[in-house]
């Protein structure tokens, strides 16, 4: 029988006389549904190719995470110079904003008629009760509490003349700042600009006047001191408090170190988009000046992730997108990624361990337009 001879009405076949047989056309239908079933689906959808395919791999990974910083005063070791009588600057022994103080060393001498009061009282007491140790004794605890030293009360209960001013010291060792300075609480790069105008003048001077209580000065300690790196949103889900850190100064490379991180702030500082890591260190032996940029290196572990090849991952800007296989092609599907490392991608949802997606998702596009996702 000759398969090119149709009629409509059984019959044979003229050419060899075998009785025609009647079409089957199940064939024809599989070889549609099959073929060119993929074929028609619209093409913002569906994309025909048989390019090679991966899965997604679970492991764990070391990542490291990179940070700009400046190194700050410890704000929480300052100390402060406080005034505790009211009266006048009779002296000024700091000379300029930011001089290096010890402890121990002189800072003004005040006047004050409180003070003058509280030794007349002493010396009173002295002259006519010095047996009511417990009157004499209160006298001294109040010049004590004026701030007037040991030594000089000694002095005026041996030599019965009263002292017209009491000597302030500083408690601690470090650099002077002026209270009310807006930027003294975070002496960071901003404080800094200032720090090589040694000579820049102070505001407070010999003959002003001070309340009781009232804060002259805050005395920062360079040895103790904060490294405040930048950490941007993209990275905070790696960034843990305990992470360990190596700091590397950009003016002393030669005095990089390893810390760990104490403290995250739990806000954005003002006109910032990044949050702040603080990382405590002593500072006493590298005098790595403050104010000095820093870069770091953050040692962060993501456990039990899922992970692809960056390549097989596709941005169309706020989406990810990959190509899964199906049937004959390859359909888009709309992923959530995480961190980008050592050339793979992080895959936080969108897909499973059975699912296998195209090696390369740029190969299928031809446009970003074309794309209509499925979730």
């Amino acid at each position: 029988m000759h398969p090119q001879i149709i009629r409509r009405q059984p019959g044979d076949c003229p050419i060899c006389g075998m009785t025609l047989v009647k079409q089957n056309d199940t064939h024809a239908a599989a070889l549609k549904d099959v073929q060119l079933e993929n074929l028609l689906k619209p093409t913002n959808q569906f994309v025909v190719s048989d390019i090679p395919v991966i899965s997604v791999s679970q492991k764990s990974a070391d990542i490291p995470v990179k940070a700009l910083g400046t190194i700050a005063y410890n704000t929480s070791a300052a100390g402060t110079i406080s005034a505790r009588v009211t009266g006048r600057i009779e002296k000024l022994y700091i000379l300029y904003k930011f001089q290096l103080v010890q402890k121990g060393q002189k800072i003004m001498e005040i006047y004050s008629p409180e003070l003058l009061t509280a030794q007349q009282n002493l010396l009173f007491l002295l002259q006519h009760d010095a047996e009511n140790t417990t009157l004499v004794n209160a006298a001294k605890q109040k010049l004590l509490w004026l701030g007037m030293s040991t030594e000089q009360m000694q002095q005026v209960m041996q030599t019965r003349k009263i002292a017209y001013t009491v000597t302030v010291y500083s408690n601690y060792t470090g650099h002077i700042h002026e209270a009310g300075n807006e930027n003294m609480a975070a002496p960071v790069s901003v404080v800094m600009k200032d720090v090589t105008l040694r000579t820049k003048e102070l505001s407070i001077k010999a003959g002003m006047y001070v309340e009781k209580g009232q804060t002259i000065f805050t005395v920062f300690n360079p040895d103790k001191a904060w490294v405040l790196l930048n950490i941007y949103a993209s990275d905070l889900s790696l960034v843990k408090k305990g992470a360990s850190a190596t700091i590397t100064p950009e003016t002393a490379p030669d005095k990089a170190f390893k810390s760990t991180i104490n403290f995250i702030e739990p806000f954005y500082r003002n006109n910032s988009k990044t949050l702040t890591a603080r990382i405590d260190f002593n500072n006493t032996t590298r005098h790595i000046p403050i104010g000095s940029q820093v870069n770091a290196v953050i040692a962060a572990h993501i456990a039990n992730a899922y992970w692809l090849p960056v390549n097989a991952v596709v941005s169309l800007g706020v989406d990810k997108i990959v190509f899964i296989k199906e049937d004959g092609g390859f359909r888009a599907r709309k992923i959530v990624t995480g961190v980008t490392t050592n050339n793979e991608i992080q895959i936080i949802a969108g897909l499973t361990s059975t699912n296998q997606v195209a090696t390369n998702a740029q190969y299928l596009m031809d446009s970003e337009s074309f794309i209509k996702l499925k979730n």
